[in-house]
C-alpha cells in the first residue's frame, strides 16, 4: 500500500493543477478537455503503431509524392471526412454520441453532441466536424499510400470521383434553379 499512497501524494498537485487549468480555460462551459486529451492520445498511439508497422515491414518512405497523388489524396480526404461527419447514411456511426437536429444543406444533417463535458462529448465533436476528421482520414490515406499505394490510390479515386460528382450536382441544381438567367432586378446589367 505504500506505493499507492506515494502515487496519490505525488499525483495530488498534478490533479489540482489540471483542475485549475480546466476551470480557467472552460469558464464554466462543459468542455471535454479530458476526452480531447484522450482522443489526442489515441491518435498519437495509432500513428506510432502505424509507423512501427511500416518500419517493421521494411517499407521505404517515398522521397517525394507526385503532385497528382497529393491532389487525389487531398480531395479524397475532404470527401471522406465530410461523408463521415455529415452524411445521413453514416448517421449510425455518430448516433451514440450525437442528437439529430435537422437537415443542413444538400444531403447533409445537423447534429449536436448528446452529453457535455466527457469522452462522449469529445467523440461527438470529432465525428461531426469534417475539419477534425480530416486529420484522421488524411493520416489513414498517407499510411495506406506508404504501405499499399495502388489500393490506396484506387480508394482515393473513388472518393475523388464522388467529390467531383458532388460539384457537378451543385452546378446542375444551380442551372435548374435559374442561376444562368439574367434578371431585370440586377442593377447595372443589361436584360
Amino acid at each position: 500500500m505504500a506505493i499507492a499512497d506515494e502515487v496519490q501524494r505525488v499525483g495530488a498537485p498534478l490533479r489540482r493543477w489540471a483542475r485549475t487549468q480546466k476551470r480557467e480555460y472552460t469558464q464554466g462551459e462543459p468542455r471535454p478537455l479530458a476526452g480531447d486529451l484522450g482522443a489526442m492520445g489515441v491518435y498519437a498511439g495509432l500513428v506510432a503503431a502505424g509507423a512501427a508497422a511500416v518500419r517493421a515491414a521494411g517499407r521505404q518512405l517515398p522521397e517525394r509524392i507526385p503532385p497528382g497523388d497529393v491532389a487525389l489524396l487531398t480531395i479524397a480526404t475532404f470527401r471522406l471526412a465530410r461523408r463521415i461527419a455529415k452524411d445521413p447514411v453514416t448517421s449510425p456511426l455518430r448516433a451514440p454520441f450525437v442528437r439529430f437536429e435537422g437537415a443542413s444543406g444538400h444531403a447533409e444533417v445537423a447534429e449536436e453532441v448528446r452529453e457535455h463535458g466527457g469522452v462522449k462529448h469529445a467523440v461527438g465533436e470529432l465525428l461531426t466536424c469534417p475539419f477534425c476528421l480530416a486529420q484522421w482520414v488524411g493520416t489513414a490515406f498517407v499510411f495506406g499510400y506508404v504501405t499499399a499505394p495502388r489500393a490506396t490510390r484506387l480508394a482515393a479515386l473513388t472518393m475523388t470521383t464522388v467529390a467531383g460528382s458532388d460539384v457537378l450536382q451543385f452546378v446542375y441544381d444551380s442551372i435548374q434553379n435559374g442561376a444562368l438567367t439574367r434578371t431585370a432586378d440586377a442593377p447595372g446589367e443589361p436584360v
